[in-house]
């Protein structure tokens, strides 16, 4: 009896799953006769992205992870090969985020989130005032645990952010379809990894003094999994902690992001490879503190822009992986400025004055590898820079109500996929799947609500207050450890949203 009602969930999971998308690729074919939104979501890939997917072993459809960098303005897509693990497809140069180093905590903060999100299909918005977006799904468990407020927290295109990551048209249109792409390879939510920089020794001895390094400690446990395993650490809340790959001793158990922690377990050899890390890592940043000048703590600063938008600004003739509205407000500036012309702008490496210390931009790499260069803006972008979104309004929850889980591998729904896909105007391929409980992906199914009316149609409304600081949580007691294998499902707690 059991297994007869997981196949029955599997089967309804994968159903709702198939619909949506097919809805979705209908849409986008009613849509595909002109500029619109529905054609901009179902942009295929170039086939320069295409050959540089298939030239890194991965496929089109591949399961992907995004990890976001503030001080670097970086964003990187990393893509699972053949062979279990995750790697590097591209980095991207931010345009522009707000706030300041440090993790989002209250409604009109202007702060980016930082942290560990997930994406599902609901969460992709293809009606965007911002030409194209996601919602990261702020707040979370860890969030709500600690009583934060906010909500439509994107990664979006433009050049305009007010606690978003904003990444040009140009760019968040091949992320937005390398997203796409994966939900239709089975892959039923994505993880979104935002960080305040690369977490080095380097870095962690600059911003040792920072006030927010007992949560950036906490944080690095997953960064480090992920540096280790290239695979996406298992995140769960409890006792308003992240807690990574582990695995409740009693299986009726769950975590619960404001109660204690139960007790638990996690694969012991990951958990000494994190343990030898954090050593060596705590041992380097001993040895690098005396000789690197602590970065100081700004307040007020208007968060960042990759340096390759810097120059452009400077020099608008110079070549940038995206282009830029008309007007655009750089950080340390109190107003806009043209970028038909060039522009007096604050240069990074340049200590504004009564600061000590290194500028941040002078110790964080350029992004523009493997980033094609457009060569005019979209002709459907919208003109000048929108004061807010349409995301979300007819019924999505502002917090997603599942975590990452992966689909059962292929069975009787190939056609289904294939028939699917050829709708999107895709070349049949082999489906990569990622195999996870049919309990599971059913729960994960139903409450995601994959209805086409939650793809369209909300708005989401720059915040505009100034940023409050957070009460630190402590830092985590245990170590993160490898999944048993490669194909191991992904998965994560959340608790419910607040009514």
């Amino acid at each position: 009896m059991t297994s007869g009602l997981g196949a029955f969930l599997r089967h309804r999971g994968r159903a709702v799953l198939f619909a949506s998308v097919a809805a979705l690729a209908l849409a986008g074919c009613n849509g595909s006769s002109g500029p619109g939104p529905n054609a901009r979501s179902m942009k295929r890939l170039s086939p320069e992205t295409v050959a540089l997917i298939q030239s890194k072993g991965m496929s089109q459809d591949s399961p992907l992870v995004v990890r976001i960098f503030k001080e670097e303005s970086e964003l990187e897509v990393w893509k699972q090969k053949s062979d279990g693990e995750y790697a590097l497809l591209k980095t991207y140069p931010i345009c522009r985020w707000s706030g300041e180093l440090g993790p989002k905590v209250k409604e009109g903060d202007r702060q980016a989130p930082e942290g560990f999100y997930t994406i599902t299909p609901g969460q992709m918005n293809p009606n965007s005032n911002y030409y194209l977006a996601f919602n990261m799904g702020f707040p979370n468990a860890y969030d709500r645990a600690w009583g934060r407020t906010g909500a439509n927290l994107m990664v979006h295109g433009d050049c305009s952010s007010s606690g978003c990551y904003a990444m040009t048209d140009e760019q968040i249109q091949e992320i937005f379809a390398l997203g796409r792409d994966s939900f239709m390879g089975g892959q039923r939510s994505f993880q979104v990894q935002a960080y305040p920089f690369r977490m080095t020794p380097k870095n962690m001895a600059r911003h040792r003094d920072n006030p927010n390094m007992p949560f950036w400690r906490m944080i690095k446990e997953g960064y480090d999994t992920f540096e280790i395993t290239k695979l996406p650490p298992k995140v769960d809340v409890c006792n308003k902690r992240y807690v990574f790959n582990a695995t409740p001793a009693d299986p009726t158990q769950r975590f619960e992001p404001s109660a204690a922690c139960p007790p638990y377990s996690v694969p012991p050899d990951l958990e000494q490879q994190i343990a030898e890390k954090r050593a060596a890592d705590d041992r380097a940043m001993a040895m690098i503190a005396p000789l690197t000048p602590v970065e100081p703590v700004k307040t007020g600063k208007d968060g960042g822009m990759n340096e390759v938008f810097l120059a452009k600004l400077r020099n608008p003739s110079a070549a940038a992986p995206g282009s830029l509205p008309p007007v655009v407000k750089p950080p340390g500036l109190d107003y806009g400025v043209a970028t038909n012309a060039p522009a007096d702008i604050p240069l990074p490496g340049v200590t504004p004055p009564g600061e000590s210390g290194p500028s941040a931009a002078a110790s964080v790499a350029l992004a523009t590898a493997d980033v094609p260069v457009p060569m005019a803006r979209p002709a459907d972008a919208p003109v000048g820079t929108p004061s807010e979104t349409q995301l979300f309004a007819r019924g999505l929850p502002a917090t997603p109500t599942t975590q990452v889980a992966a689909v059962a591998p292929e069975g009787d729904n190939s056609s289904l996929l294939s028939t699917v896909a050829r709708l999107l105007g895709r070349s049949d391929s082999a489906e990569p799947t990622v195999q996870g409980s049919p309990a599971v992906n059913a729960a994960n199914a139903a409450s995601s609500g994959f209805s086409l009316g939650r793809l369209f149609g909300q708005e989401e409304a720059p915040p505009a207050l100034t940023p409050a600081q957070a009460t630190l949580p402590a830092e985590v007691p245990a170590a993160p450890v490898r999944p048993a294998s490669a194909t191991e499902t992904l998965s994560a707690e959340v608790a419910p949203p607040a009514q």
